[in-house]
């Protein structure tokens, strides 16, 4: 197996603090940059729709919400990880491009829901083929034997970070 930048760093590490076990960060370095590659490959996929990953993030959690497309503001900040003000604010967005719209919740007076437009709809059933493409593409090099083995110990990592014991 080829060696990388992280390999390089934990070896300095060793060598400057051999007392202590850098290996961890051998793991969190590579999810770190894993994360910028993932982030800005997303990115460019979504460039030729005129879409930022926040954009795509919204829209594609009302699309695959389901018929009729329909999700509280909670319920959409809660799937994409957002204030309440930097959700309103994105709705505003979106809603100012018209890919949403808000309209009255018919189960609660003061209370909004948030659907996509009939433009939301078709612009992000375009964008999530280009996403999962490029998301293919980023894990192609690997077997489904080490798929599943990354997708497993990530989740396990990722329940661990999120739900600490």
């Amino acid at each position: 197996m080829s060696q990388d930048l992280i390999d390089d760093l934990l070896k300095q590490w060793r060598r400057e603090r051999p007392e202590l076990d850098p290996s961890a960060m051998g793991i969190v370095g590579r999810i770190l940059r894993l994360a910028g590659h993932l982030q800005r490959g997303a990115e460019e996929a979504l460039k030729p729709f005129g879409l930022s990953l926040w954009q795509f993030d919204v829209l594609a959690t009302l699309r695959r919400s389901g018929a009729p497309y329909l999700l509280s503001p909670t319920q959409l900040m809660r799937a994409v990880m957002l204030s309440s003000g930097a959700m309103t604010n994105r709705l505003d967005r979106l809603e100012s491009a018209g890919l949403v719209k808000r309209q009255p919740d018919p189960s609660d007076r003061r209370g909004v829901l948030i659907t996509l437009t009939p433009e939301g709809h078709r612009l992000v059933d375009r964008a999530i083929v280009a996403r999962f493409d490029q998301a293919q593409r980023t894990v192609a090099s690997l077997s489904p034997a080490e798929r599943d083995s990354l997708e497993n110990g990530l989740r396990s990592l990722l329940g661990s970070v999120e739900n600490p014991a």
